[in-house]
């Protein structure tokens, strides 16, 4: 299944321009960066899209490597060489799409250039409806009061804004029905639509909304550029700072795990070694405790499980401390700019006594976590004698986390 994506950077943007701007809009600096720069990052980052394309306008040949030159190079490994436009925007998109046929992708999401706030997670969820619906469209709902007015200038109607939507990019589709909608609509030459969501409502096809966010604005006026400006330099000085966007993005997850005896002296719970007849059994040094907090992270920004990241199948894991996998779930959430805001475990079984190594196991969690032993629980309780863990088979660990992420929107 192959995801491809359009960018749309072929207009003139003169609406926007400024009397200090001698370019299109795309083209313009802010924060340091072209707008299309900006744009570019997103999709070069993002883990959905498999080949990317830039239409752009003749002669915009320099601007473009300059913009694309500001990506590494891995990251411009994913975009093919630009495709010219054509005279109007639907006539880019068009050549957009029939450059993308040597690609044969699934599904191709088009995107606005001058809409340089898309986020990572919006491809995404567009990407997500697209395995249920030929065509989708990023939107948002209409917040202000909308009114109609007449020839003269009055009010004529108040319209039921709760039925309203602004059309956003991306737009997603189903790779060959909007190429050959796109086509269809080429031999109609008297048929001009503004975005490629209208082209799909009259290829026949119901149009599925994705709900976007009302920051994803396209860069339509000279004051649009001075907010980006601002907006996008308040974003780098944050991150120069040490921080990024508010950690408004809050994450739970949970993790399970089980480990049966074994002949031994000791169990290991919760990164602590506690004196016993057993021990327990496992591929690593089976920390049950360890094993549920690191999938509860995971679980959390949904990456996986630690079985996906260290594997028993892997002889290198053999005996290995669980430390190791708790630290490269914390190093996740700290790439992903956010921190955890609590841990609680709770561990199941008949013996040993876990109470007296409690504040043992808060102490080693909160350092491998890097967080204040006061966001760290540790319980334990028995199944009444009910089950493996009633039987004395083996010991059983629930964990919950509660992540913060940088607020995706922003």
């Amino acid at each position: 299944m192959t995801s491809a994506a359009i960018i749309v950077a072929a207009g003139s943007g003169s609406r926007a321009r400024r009397p200090e701007d001698q370019v299109a809009k795309q083209y313009v600096e802010v924060a340091g960066r072209m707008v299309l720069a900006h744009t570019l990052d997103v999709f070069a980052k993002s883990t959905v899209i498999d080949v990317a394309l830039v239409v752009i306008a003749e002669g915009d040949e320099a601007l473009y490597a300059a913009a694309f030159s500001s990506l590494s190079a891995s990251e411009r490994a994913k975009f093919c060489a630009p495709v010219m436009g054509g005279a109007t925007r639907q006539a880019s998109v068009l050549n957009g799409l029939r450059a993308l046929e040597v690609h044969q992708p699934d599904k191709v999401l088009i995107h606005d250039a001058a809409r340089p706030f898309v986020t990572g997670d919006t491809l995404e969820r567009c990407l997500d409806a697209l395995a249920s619906h030929k065509a989708c469209l990023v939107a948002s709902p209409v917040t202000d009061t909308i009114k109609q007015i007449d020839g003269a200038g009055y009010i004529a109607a108040t319209i039921d804004r709760t039925v309203l939507w602004s059309a956003q990019t991306p737009q997603g589709f189903d790779y060959p029905f909007i190429l050959a909608a796109h086509e269809a609509v080429s031999e109609q030459h008297d048929l001009t639509f503004t975005d490629d969501a209208a082209v799909a409502e009259w290829a026949g096809e119901r149009v599925w909304i994705v709900e976007g966010s009302s920051k994803n604005i396209k860069l339509t006026n000279p004051e649009d550029l001075d907010m980006a400006d601002k907006t996008m330099r308040e974003r780098t000085s944050s991150t120069q700072q040490g921080s990024s966007a508010p950690l408004t993005d809050i994450r739970l997850g949970t993790g399970y795990d089980v480990h049966a005896f074994d002949d031994g002296d000791a169990v290991i719970i919760g990164g602590v070694s506690i004196p016993h007849d057993r021990k327990l059994k496992g591929h690593s040094d089976a920390d049950v405790g360890l094993h549920a907090i690191t999938d509860a992270i995971l679980g959390a920004i949904a990456d996986g499980d630690i079985g996906t990241h260290f594997p028993p199948s892997d002889p290198q894991w053999k005996g290995a401390p669980s430390d190791l996998f708790l630290k490269d779930a914390v190093r996740r959430v700290r790439e992903l700019g956010g921190k955890i805001g609590n841990i609680d475990l709770t561990v199941i079984c008949e013996a040993p006594k876990i109470g007296p190594h409690r504040p043992a196991m808060r102490t080693t969690i909160a350092g491998i976590c890097e967080i204040a032993i006061g966001r760290v629980s540790v319980k334990a309780t028995t199944s009444e004698r009910l089950g493996f863990t009633g039987r004395k088979e083996g010991i059983a660990a629930l964990a919950s986390a509660c992540i913060h992420l940088p607020d995706p929107d922003l």
